[in-house]
């Protein structure tokens, strides 16, 4: 059981998140304060509704938490929980962990791919054109 602490005492920090979240409405302006980039810019930064789409998803709209922020909730989420629930089975299990599964090559284009998807994100949703990824 000591082998699963970290994952389950990280599961336990992310669970009062969310519950958090859920009681208290972040849709409410200022209920959980402002984004300080939005704030000083006027612009949505890429992390933009991720606070209003976690509300969702505990209140059981999942849709609505896809349109306050698609790129977190359709694609850096399920990243998240898949990456905890390999953590959690290699601490189950207790196998060491083997090395990278990719090559240096392959890490550094994911990190470039991740970088220009979220300057792209972040620009789109700025724009008249992608007004439909504002939160």
């Amino acid at each position: 059981m000591r082998r699963l602490r970290a994952p389950l005492l990280s599961a336990g920090a992310v669970g009062l998140a969310v519950a958090a979240l859920a009681v208290r409405d972040p849709h409410t302006r200022g209920s959980w304060g402002t984004c300080p980039y939005l704030a000083a810019t006027g612009f949505y930064c890429p992390g933009c509704g991720v606070l209003r789409g976690v509300h969702d998803v505990a209140t059981g709209d999942p849709g609505a938490a896809l349109s306050s922020n698609l790129v977190f909730f359709g694609l850096v989420a399920p990243v998240l929980v898949l990456a905890w629930v390999l953590w959690t089975r290699r601490a189950w299990t207790g196998r060491p962990r083997t090395a990278a599964p990719l090559g240096r090559v392959a890490r550094t284009s994911l990190v470039v791919a991740a970088v220009l998807l979220t300057l792209v994100f972040t620009v789109a949703r700025n724009t008249p054109q992608g007004a439909w990824l504002a939160p």
